[in-house]
């Protein structure tokens, strides 16, 4: 007499992070599981969350209330987005599927892996699930650079238009479309077009950042888009000053000359927005190195110090997607999918057994770093 396979179980978490409206898992990709069959999905209730509880419950998951995965059963898979709060570090016993942040030494890294070997828990980080390639499966990579040109741009435009008033608090938008004509209008009432650059123009990131100027109108000579082969020659860089904008989406993977230095900002510069996609704040290895802390979407910008009488702002908000929680959330699950539905045989399955030999790595990797 056969048994019937065992149910993967995932547990879909209220997410905690200030402003945080998107969701690792969508209602379209939960329903395309429970039909793919072998699948049971529990969703807690989150009123943030840009998609309603009764959108999860009508394809089929059961809804239980916020902050309630700590008494999920051991074998349910905690599914999120953004990392745990700082302040709680009671050991996870639980597999666990979200971006924790702590695998290229940010800051606090050992205390998040500390509880995974004390709860004897695994992590599955989101952003090391790769492919055969070495290529992310899913990334919030595209949006993150649409909607930091957005803030970029808007930024300027706010410059230009409401000089020394403070940056607007950032509410999600409902669809791109309202977006890009806010900003349009913007830029009509100047009569005038900022010049932007975009850094990692070639990826997922830089690409969007890329689209996002072209849907506002800004003209492509406008658009200075590096990659590699510009940055070869090693930072710093004057051509950054040149322009009125600077989005940085690069992936940071290694020790590089900074882009930027306060000898730079503090002389002559076209330069007044940045726009730090990236977000290697307490990377130690951070290409601009003229910060320390990130932004938030209720003070967006942060005023760089400088001798340069010229305002320079920055914007540094790690979870820009969620300005365009529905299309990002729905983008990122639909691509996560097919990886999603390799779960049931995370065993053999080649994404899954490289993202837990990783995780113990880095676990080992504690003993022998200060």
């Amino acid at each position: 007499m056969s048994s019937a396979a065992p149910t993967t179980h995932l547990w879909l978490r209220e997410e905690t992070k200030p402003m945080e409206h998107r969701a690792a898992l969508s209602p379209e990709v939960c329903k395309k599981l429970l039909e793919h069959g072998g699948f049971e999905i529990t969703v807690e209730s989150c009123k943030e969350r840009i998609f309603a509880d009764s959108e999860y419950s009508e394809v089929g998951c059961k809804i239980v209330p916020g902050d309630s995965w700590r008494q999920a059963p051991a074998d349910a898979i905690i599914t999120g987005l953004k990392e745990l709060p700082e302040n709680d570090q009671t050991p996870l016993p639980h597999t666990h599927i979200m971006f924790a942040h702590c695998y290229k030494q940010q800051g606090g890294w050992k205390d998040v892996l500390s509880r995974f070997v004390e709860g004897k828990g695994l992590l599955y980080d989101l952003e090391f699930l790769q492919d055969d390639k070495g290529r992310r499966v899913a990334a919030f990579g595209f949006y993150a650079g649409f909607t930091g040109s957005a803030v970029g741009i808007n930024a300027w435009c706010h410059q230009q238009l409401h000089p020394g008033e403070k940056y607007p608090g950032i509410k999600p938008y409902p669809n791109e479309d309202v977006l890009i004509a806010e900003t349009k209008e913007k830029l009509a009432k100047i009569g005038k077009m900022p010049r932007i650059m975009v850094m990692g123009a070639l990826g997922r990131c830089g690409s969007g950042a890329v689209s996002y100027a072209r849907k506002a109108g800004i003209p492509e000579e406008n658009i200075v888009k590096w990659d590699m082969a510009e940055t070869a020659k090693g930072g710093p860089f004057q051509e950054i000053m040149d322009v009125d904008i600077f989005v940085n989406c690069i992936y940071l993977s290694s020790q590089i000359p900074p882009f930027i230095t306060q000898k730079q900002i503090d002389a002559d510069r076209q330069l007044s927005v940045i726009v730090d996609v990236s977000c290697d704040t307490t990377n130690p290895y951070n290409p601009i190195p003229i910060y320390s802390t990130n932004t938030t979407f209720d003070n967006a910008l942060l005023d760089i110090g400088s001798s340069n009488p010229k305002p320079l702002q920055l914007c540094s908000i790690d979870h820009l997607p969620t300005m365009l929680p529905r299309e990002a959330s729905n983008q990122f699950a639909l691509d996560l999918l097919p990886t999603l539905q390799q779960l049931p045989n995370r065993a053999t399955a080649p994404v899954w057994t490289r993202a837990e030999k990783l995780f113990h790595e880095k676990v080992a990797s504690m003993a022998t770093t200060n």
